[in-house]
């Protein structure tokens, strides 16, 4: 079986077309990133189809985000699917602007990030709300928080049974200070709720960026595995904020290894298939 995947983690982004207030002070990777050095850095190893994940500074320009990425859609074809913008925690207008994304037809999913937001956000009866309504909508809500706030996640997905849900960057775990045991527990409660699927993607930026190795990575993916199984794991690049600490071929190349027992079914479950089903691709 030759190799094939998809990139369920793709940001694009511009300044002059958006607001990403986050990206100031990350000199390395502020630079307009769009198809095109998309293109470029993924070289000889372009994925099949890829996922766009939002990243716009300002929640309050989802539609211009969304709007823009479609554009780019029409003359990029491998943007397959969007995980957009949206407020989970506004009541009515959520409501409002979830109705909007599900018509449109590369919407596949939302994402409210919460990493920044504080502990217990996550339990907030309007964001609980909100992740409901998604999946009232056929909407997957991907997940993205520090390892702290797992718990918090955990809460949020057993009161949202019929939501699909997917967790990114494993719950960014502290590779860079060898933090791993509250982790391993808070991510076994997370596994054992079914209608959570597993992104390996975005942890060599929690390692230490210019010294991390795949020694760093591997009991943290090798528990990853373990307690979601390969039929519910996907991948995804990150890029371009994984260029903050590896390539794009640097750490498809690291993903690829760490999966190496996986049979050769199991691999292209977590590269191609899982993916597809998930964010009906």
């Amino acid at each position: 079986m030759s190799f094939r995947y998809i990139d369920t983690h793709v940001h694009f982004w511009d300044r002059a077309q958006l607001p990403y207030p986050w990206l100031e002070p990350l000199t390395r990777i502020s630079a307009p990133h769009g198809p095109a050095t998309y293109q470029a850095e993924t070289g000889i190893t372009p994925p099949e189809k890829l996922v766009f994940l939002q990243c716009v500074g300002e929640i309050s320009s989802w539609r211009a985000e969304v709007e823009w990425i479609e554009s780019l859609a029409r003359d990029f074809p491998p943007i397959a699917g969007i995980v957009a913008t949206a407020p989970l925690d506004q009541d009515e207008d959520t409501l409002r602007i979830l109705d909007d994304l599900a018509a449109r037809p590369l919407v596949k999913g939302v994402r409210h990030n919460t990493q920044d937001e504080s502990l217990g956000f996550a339990r907030n009866s309007r964001y609980v709300a909100g992740a409901q309504a998604c999946g009232e909508r056929g909407l997957v809500v991907d997940l993205c928080c520090y390892h702290p706030q797992l718990s918090d996640l955990t809460a949020l997905v057993r009161q949202c049974p019929t939501t699909p849900f997917v967790l990114d960057h494993l719950g960014k775990p502290g590779i860079r200070d060898r933090l791993i045991e509250q982790w391993r527990k808070d991510i076994s409660e997370l596994a054992a709720e079914p209608n959570v699927t597993a992104k390996l993607s975005g942890i060599v930026t929690e390692a230490d960026f210019d010294r991390w190795t795949i020694d760093d990575l591997r009991p943290y993916v090798q528990h990853y595995l373990e307690v979601f199984g390969p039929e519910r794991v996907v991948f995804g690049s990150d890029w371009p904020v994984v260029k903050l600490a590896s390539t794009h071929a640097q750490w498809l190349a690291t993903a690829r290894e760490l999966l190496s027992d996986l049979s050769a079914d199991q691999q292209d479950a977590v590269f191609y298939r899982n993916a597809e089903r998930v964010y009906s691709l």
